[in-house]
């Protein structure tokens, strides 16, 4: 099973279009959350995300604008009321079984208080694959990863909406994942809200 990973897309539809256009063979999509930003919704990009049945867990952006602190936000410019419920009702982790692998979806950390940032030189990085799962998705971070730690295999698609390189560093990214060779392509393309 091929499947289509994105992450931290923080409303920018033309850039989730494009991810989702460059991964159209997927047998299936995912999104490891922060699809808006913590003070502001993007119906059109909730509305790919629903439409293209992307199975999408909440980020610390999502915290925020559905909690106590983003109460001004949604006041100010309410979003779509079927939209808002679609993405308040997502989990903030998943564990899934597809073509017979666990695979744990979380949007930083399996542990409180699940905001850490991890890279591949953090020392926590290896308890990213201690929840027994085959593989485990993470986002947060921005940084394009796929590593083998023991049995795991973990991988961070990077992001699908807002670059944080510069000059001719500064994509976004997502990520195809075949389940059964655990083969990961990373698929880096111009930020299309930027042209």
């Amino acid at each position: 099973m091929k499947l289509g990973i994105v992450s931290d897309v923080h409303c920018n539809p033309r850039a989730l279009g494009e991810a989702l256009r460059l991964m159209r063979d997927a047998d299936r999509f995912l999104c490891l959350g922060d699809s808006i930003y913590e003070y502001r919704f993007c119906d059109e990009t909730v509305d790919l995300l629903r439409r293209h049945d992307v199975l999408t867990i909440r980020g610390n952006h999502e915290e925020v604008y559905f909690g106590p602190h983003g109460a001004r936000a949604r006041a100010h410019r309410p979003p779509d009321p079927g939209l808002a419920a679609w993405l308040d009702g997502q989990p903030h982790t998943r564990m899934i079984e597809l073509d017979g692998c666990r695979i744990q979806m979380v949007h930083a950390t399996p542990w409180p208080p699940y905001r850490e940032y991890v890279l591949p030189t953090s020392d926590t990085f290896p308890q990213l694959a201690e929840s027994g799962a085959d593989i485990v998705l993470y986002g947060h971070t921005h940084h394009a990863v796929a590593r083998r730690v023991g049995d795991a295999l973990i991988v961070n698609p990077g992001s699908a909406g807002e670059a944080r390189g510069v000059g001719e560093n500064a994509f976004v990214s997502c990520a195809m994942l075949d389940t059964a060779s655990r083969e990961v392509e990373f698929l880096r393309f111009a930020d299309p809200s930027k042209a």
